[in-house]
């Protein structure tokens, strides 16, 4: 599988170094509004090929599919484009701001035989059905507790007086949107659909928001989600049931997982997993789903994709998010 990128962040290094440690798939051209930015780029990571204009990149042959990892704003329109040429698409999460830019392209895909899915490692690790599993034996669950609190690396600039793009609600950004989706992905992805949504939020004066909560109501259970951009947590996650507790060091990577019962304490998932390992999971899905054509696991993926639209959507709603 031949396939190209749209983006030079850290994000896209970090997915091409992992794809490249998975066979079967050929990085041949990157895309970059500057071009000595794209050769430099390109020829660090071993493509040959620069493009500064994407359509020119979404007609060419010199490619089946495309990463995505441009600021969420332009994640629908450039989807959009690359499908309509016929190439099949992995877009960072949130691959559209809303669900009905999500459904639009899905149906797209589909009329066009291609694959058009997120990359989110998580749910793709081997870590997410360890811990699928591990949930049925901790008996009747009441409360979880999902925290992913992560002080941005961009926040001294927008503490001097900069617009960083993970800042700017410009950019479709802000702390839900790009961290607080990680939460809302295990919600959605291990208990499916809430019937009522609570949440808050705290903005900064850009109008991106800083952190938030959320609490999803389930028949007989509450998910509490807790999410920052401005502070870190350093205590696990957790779902706790009456006859154990799982908890959980990070839920975007799904590392550092432990099952505890009055008996005995399991480690299920270690702290130290490679990045490489993780996002790994996620390419091999994507160049199995366009190699093997669309499986079981992808039918999974773009289900909970709708859904974590839908309560992200949901949650922006509720505190008035300006885009």
């Amino acid at each position: 599988m031949k396939f190209g990128s749209i983006g030079t962040s850290w994000i896209c290094e970090a997915y091409l170094s992992a794809a490249e440690k998975q066979g079967g798939m050929e990085y041949t051209a990157a895309y970059s509004r500057s071009k000595e930015t794209g050769i430099v780029f390109a020829k660090k990571h071993g493509a040959e090929i620069v493009f500064t204009d994407l359509k020119e990149m979404a007609q060419s042959d010199l490619i089946e599919a495309v990463y995505i990892a441009s600021p969420n704003r332009f994640h629908y329109e450039q989807s959009k484009l690359f499908l309509s040429h016929g190439k099949h698409v992995m877009c960072e999460k949130p691959m559209t701001t809303t669900k009905e830019e999500e459904a639009e392209l899905i149906s797209l895909a589909e009329q066009k035989g291609l694959v058009y899915t997120e990359a989110i490692m998580s749910i793709h690790t081997p870590a997410f059905q360890t811990l699928r599993q591990a949930i049925r034996q901790i008996g009747t669950i009441r409360t979880v507790d999902l925290v992913f609190c992560q002080l941005s690396s961009k926040y001294p600039a927008y503490l001097e007086g900069r617009n960083p793009n993970i800042f700017n609600p410009e950019m479709h950004a802000g702390c839900l949107m790009d961290i607080g989706v990680y939460n809302v992905y295990l919600a959605a992805a291990l208990f499916g659909k809430p019937n009522k949504i609570i949440s808050d939020a705290v903005f900064l004066p850009s109008g991106a928001d800083a952190s938030g909560v959320a609490v999803l109501k389930y028949d007989d259970m509450t998910v509490n989600l807790i999410y920052s951009k401005v502070g870190q947590n350093y205590a696990p996650s957790e779902i706790i049931g009456d006859r154990g507790t799982i908890s959980i060091a990070s839920v975007s990577q799904l590392t550092g997982i432990e099952l505890t019962t009055k008996e005995k304490q399991s480690i299920l998932a270690a702290h130290d997993i490679s990045r490489d390992e993780i996002m790994g999971a996620e390419a091999a899905y994507f160049r199995d789903a366009i190699e093997k054509g669309p499986g079981a696991e992808y039918v999974f993926a773009r289900d909970t994709s709708l859904l974590v639209r839908e309560i992200t959507d949901e949650i922006r709603r509720q505190n008035g998010f300006p885009f």
